[in-house]
């Protein structure tokens, strides 16, 4: 049968963690891959869907219902067309996490979470004990709901692909929530999930203005995504949106910066799959040390503003 991946989109674009999921979905070799666009007004996101390379197929569904992505709504419209296929897979994201379990339960099938790597068709890999150890999973429901763990996976080519779009009846609302509001947290930097290059900060930092007259500049030097430590986040120093660990953010960028971040196993869950790690730390037993391609023992207080002169 056929795979089936749910977008994650603005109604415009499709966000890159669609990518690495249609990645994943490839890598079940279980037959074509297909992706459902389910949003109101969202053609321009179908027709970017379309372009991904290795998608066979987009189902653009369209209802005013979709508009604000309310869990219950986008779990129906899954549910509508799940039949079809032996996979259904969710980038592990907030939006992903929030559906697939309602999916996975409606269908009366075991949800495979944050999945790293695909073995076979039916045999996945995922992190388990904060990333120390890898549980290898066999399902044999009949149909796999999935959520994926976007850093394991390379993200698809962006254009190359040439998929048909094929209309959907959008589903009714479901009446069991309603959109209220949405507050969005804008930033010139970018989303730590998308950035190549992040810099993070720890409670080493002592208080909110060091953390921003500190990291501020290097992260503005490098173009890069500004991310803390849980310490950091829970002291007040940083918002919760930046936070990087198994209960943060799950970052791989091309390179991570660690400065003042001791290297708590819950912080490292989060960036240890960074390509290249560097980590700026006074103590030299810092477990940050153990997982850095490179460590700097010095005062981060010094230490960055130098780095940020030098560059």
């Amino acid at each position: 049968m056929t795979v089936l991946v749910i977008a994650e989109h603005d109604h415009a674009t499709v966000k890159p963690a669609t990518l690495n999921t249609v990645t994943a979905g490839i890598a079940c070799q279980s037959g074509d891959v297909h992706v459902l666009v389910a949003g109101a007004n969202a053609a321009e996101a179908a027709a970017a869907a379309a372009k991904i390379a290795g998608v066979a197929k987009v189902i653009a569904a369209d209802s005013p219902s979709l508009a604000e992505n309310l869990a219950e709504n986008v779990a129906a419209q899954v549910l509508a067309i799940a039949k079809n296929y032996s996979h259904i897979l969710f980038p592990a994201t907030a939006n992903g996490k929030n559906v697939a379990p309602r999916v996975a339960a409606k269908l009366d099938v075991a949800q495979i979470s944050d999945v790293t790597k695909v073995d076979s068709p039916d045999t996945f890999e995922r992190p388990i004990y904060a990333g120390n150890a890898i549980a290898i999973m066999q399902s044999s429901d009949a149909i796999k709901v999935i959520t994926v763990r976007t850093t394991g996976f390379d993200p698809a080519a962006a254009t190359g692909g040439s998929a048909a779009v094929e209309s959907a009846e959008g589903v009714a609302d479901s009446g069991k929530s309603s959109f209220i509001g949405r507050e969005v947290t804008r930033s010139e930097r970018p989303e730590l999930t998308a950035a190549k290059i992040i810099v993070s900060g720890g409670r080493a930092l002592g208080s909110a203005e060091k953390f921003t007259e500190v990291m501020a500049p290097l992260a503005d030097k490098l173009n890069a995504g500004l991310g803390a430590s849980r310490a950091a986040v829970d002291a007040g120093y940083a918002p919760n949106d930046w936070q990087v660990g198994q209960t943060g953010k799950i970052v791989a960028p091309q390179l991570y910066i660690a400065c003042g971040i001791s290297g708590a196993i819950q912080h490292l869950a989060g960036m240890k799959d960074s390509k290249v790690i560097v980590a700026i730390n006074k103590d030299p037993e810092a477990p940050i040390f153990s997982v850095a391609d490179y460590g700097l023992e010095a005062d981060l207080f010094t230490a960055v503003p130098e780095l940020v002169k030098a560059l």
